[in-house]
């Protein structure tokens, strides 16, 4: 392997990952609006979540932008703790689909179907139909749904041109001998946890796995062990965005930690002891790309069908592991302004619109009680207006940082139209001035 295969090599990692992010934007913006609102809505029982969990993440193609949009719900008060476990259990296995996408790269045969099938043979032609719709569709649905395409197409040439730069690895030694190093477990975790962590993907790091198997090299005993640290490694990403939570939010990024960490343990303690009893006769052989798609969707199918009665269990494990600071019981304030949920406007602005309602029903009471205070005070009373009015304060502050943030965001709308939007979401009876000529 010379220095212009690690050229190639390089060139077509920055290709595929970069081809991987513009499908998960294309994805999440041609369908992740209605997604999250299904999933705000539907998560009444832990079934019903794993599902959901699974449904979204397979859609939009990242386990990580729904963890992420759940530690937004948990943070906000739209989705309780208990409910989101199931969630994150679904959502392990709905990023299992990448890994069977990019499989389809192994696929060999002469055959006009398998030719076909091949994502050589279809991915520029993906590309072409979607650069047409970006270029010449007006609906923003279908300028997303080009974006998809393009994004496939980006990313299958990127998995063929590292496929490409690392065949000529099979008959080097020295990288025979550097895989060796991955048949301890304990090594083979943390690599795969680290590369993981690093990018931010497991679906990203999954797929640099496939591709080093065209080398032959890579045998079961080595990946599975790479496979089940990816697993825990993308956990850092919820976690990175757990900070500056609430504490629940936090517990949901540690449930999310728990679980894969706990899963790995369990799966290695079944793989091993199996090869240790009765033998596995393909321990030691070569793990092609389809191989490694199927190790990683039976690694998360057993660590969900292990764990998923035991949800209530993670969810005390994550009370234990932050716990409630002294005196203030589990009525902790809940940050419903999170700036999480901006991507989503319907979302954001329902929850602007419940603070908005709150500060109200506080400025009203207040108003009443202060009226009440001119024939009868009382100094208990006047307090208690001073500091209402403090919240008031706080929630106005928040609601115009957070009104910022939303036009910041959405990069669509004048003042004057944030105002009208808020007046018409907040007062129904509201009706806009008419404009005279």
């Amino acid at each position: 392997m010379d220095i212009f295969s690690i050229f190639t090599l390089l060139g077509g990692l920055a290709t595929f990952l970069f081809g991987m992010n513009v499908m998960g934007e294309g994805l999440e913006k041609r369908s992740g609006d209605k997604l999250k609102s299904i999933l705000e809505h539907l998560t009444s029982s832990p079934l019903k979540g794993l599902l959901l969990g699974a449904a979204v993440t397979a859609v939009i193609q990242s386990s990580s932008a729904t963890t992420v949009m759940v530690v937004g719900f948990v943070n906000s008060g739209i989705m309780k703790l208990s409910q989101s476990i199931g969630v994150i259990m679904g959502a392990n296995i709905g990023t299992t689909m990448t890994a069977w996408l990019i499989s389809l790269t192994g696929i060999e045969g002469d055959s006009f179907l398998l030719q076909l099938l091949k994502p050589s043979s279809f991915a520029p032609v993906l590309a072409f139909i979607g650069i047409i719709m970006i270029m010449f569709a007006k609906r923003d649905n279908a300028k997303h749904t080009g974006s998809v395409l393009v994004g496939f197409g980006i990313l299958m040439t990127g998995m063929e041109l590292m496929s490409g730069a690392v065949k000529p690895l099979a008959d080097n030694p020295d990288f025979a001998n550097i895989l060796l190093l991955f048949s301890n477990p304990i090594l083979g975790i943390l690599t795969g946890a680290l590369l993981t962590a690093i990018i931010q993907s497991s679906s990203a790091s999954v797929g640099i796995l496939q591709a080093l198997s065209v080398t032959g090299g890579i045998t079961y005993s080595n990946a599975v062990p790479i496979i089940l640290g990816q697993n825990i490694g993308t956990t850092v990403t919820a976690i990175i965005s757990s900070i500056g939570t609430n504490k629940n939010a936090r517990r949901t990024a540690v449930v999310h930690l728990c679980f894969n960490i706990i899963g790995a343990l369990v799966f290695m303690l079944l793989f091993y002891g199996i090869h240790a009893i009765v033998g596995l006769s393909f321990f030691n052989n070569s793990i092609n790309a389809a191989g490694i798609a199927a190790v990683h969707t039976i690694f998360n199918v057993t660590s969900t069908v292990v764990l998923f009665p035991f949800n209530k269990a993670l969810e005390k494990l994550a009370y234990y592991i932050i716990k409630e600071d002294p005196g203030t019981g589990t009525q902790e304030k809940t940050s419903l302004l999170d700036e999480r949920l901006l991507p989503t406007p319907s979302i954001a602005i329902a929850r602007a619109k419940g603070v908005t309602d709150h500060m109200a029903e506080i400025a009203r009471d207040s108003l009443l009680a202060a009226m009440s205070l001119v024939d009868n005070y009382s100094e208990e009373i006047a307090l208690k207006i001073r500091e209402d009015e403090k919240i008031v304060d706080n929630y106005e502050d928040k609601l115009g940082t957070y009104g910022t943030c939303f036009i910041n965001v959405r990069l669509l709308m004048s003042e004057p139209m944030f105002v009208l939007l808020v007046l018409m979401t907040t007062f129904p009876s509201y009706k806009a001035p008419a404009i005279s000529e």
